[in-house]
């Protein structure tokens, strides 16, 4: 089979039908039916064989394929008028040289750390069909994101494998998503002039994902002012829930919150502590806690050596609606040398 990747319904998983009805309950669609069935008409029977013998005869096997896709150490035995709905794919066939009855391309993805051979298998399947999305899950969400993106030609999968990752920041698997932030280019305060998608480099592992990338950099960063502190139960509205021998539960939820924070990065973090809606109680305990985890970045956070952080509690209400709550950073000054001549 093509690329020996199960790219098909699995248990567990996100399935075609359920995005069908997501889709349809969105958009508040209804199918007449008897008795409370819906009636499909005879073109949409047609049209979904003919789709099921393309991605299971197609993709699956490759028979009758005219093209032979080569990418991360797999072959896919493809069909060019199939893979041109990609712009990406299609610019790769026009522009590669052809010799023989099969068409031969490579696409190289040594730059493209964030796609993987799975990623690409579900993006290159939803070309065919889109029993492709019974393979994703949140594991792989990201990397199909990732190989969308790159494809082109499929802003729906892309939309799909975005909506999935999105729900599936957890305290489990922040860390990975902070290292993914972390790989971002800087985003403009406004002091300095914005960067065009277009313009990062090539060598960006995040540049594949184009907007998406500074849209899941703003859901990171809800999951760590909002649904975080919420989660741990270390805001101005609950109170703790995590029980301890020791009467401890207060504390476990905030030494949690301090020790992701520890390693989130600095302008992350000087955004989320300084945020409005960072809600951990008054001023003076937001403070002791943004005190607090300098501290403990101080020890844990090696990115940091050579610049000092400090926090600064403003009084007498600065700005209106804003955060009496910053957060600075400066280089340290290096030791002068004198030298004796």
């Amino acid at each position: 089979m093509n690329g020996h990747v199960d790219v098909g319904p699995s248990n567990g998983t996100l399935g075609l039908e359920d995005m069908r009805q997501e889709v349809h309950e969105n958009h508040g669609e209804t199918s007449n039916g008897v008795n409370g069935y819906a009636q499909s008409s005879p073109y949409q029977i047609h049209n979904e064989s003919i789709v099921h013998h393309l991605f299971h005869a197609g993709f699956q096997t490759g028979n009758y394929a005219d093209t032979v896709l080569h990418v991360l150490q797999n072959m896919y035995r493809l069909h060019a008028i199939i893979l041109s709905r990609s712009p990406f794919l299609a610019h790769l066939m026009s522009t590669s040289p052809q010799t023989g009855g099969q068409r031969t391309i490579y696409v190289q993805l040594e730059q493209e750390p964030e796609i993987t051979h799975e990623g690409f298998a579900i993006a290159m399947g939803y070309l065919y069909s889109a029993e492709s999305l019974n393979s994703l899950h949140p594991g792989n969400a990201r990397a199909v994101l990732a190989a969308a993106c790159l494809l082109g030609g499929m802003n729906d999968l892309c939309g799909y494998a975005y909506e999935m990752c999105r729900q599936s920041i957890n305290v489990e698997n922040i860390a990975e998503w902070l290292e993914f932030v972390e790989a971002l280019p800087a985003s403009s305060d406004g002091t300095s002039t914005p960067v065009e998608p277009q313009q990062l480099p090539r060598s960006d592992r995040t540049a594949v994902f184009g907007p998406y990338a500074q849209r899941l950099r703003d859901d990171v960063l809800h999951f760590l002012v909002v649904r975080l502190p919420s989660l741990l139960n270390v805001n101005a509205f609950s109170s703790p829930v995590m029980t301890h021998a020791d009467n401890g539960s207060a504390d476990t939820g905030r030494d949690t919150l301090l020790d992701i924070y520890s390693r989130v990065p600095f302008e992350l973090f000087k955004t989320a502590v300084e945020s409005p809606a960072f809600q951990i109680g008054s001023d003076q305990a937001r403070f002791k806690f943004a005190k607090d985890c300098i501290e403990l970045r101080k020890r844990v956070n090696a990115r940091g050596q050579g610049a000092e952080e400090t926090v600064v509690l403003a009084f007498g209400g600065g700005s209106v609606g804003g955060s009496t709550v910053h957060v600075t950073r400066k280089m340290r000054k290096r030791p002068l040398w004198k030298v004796n001549s």
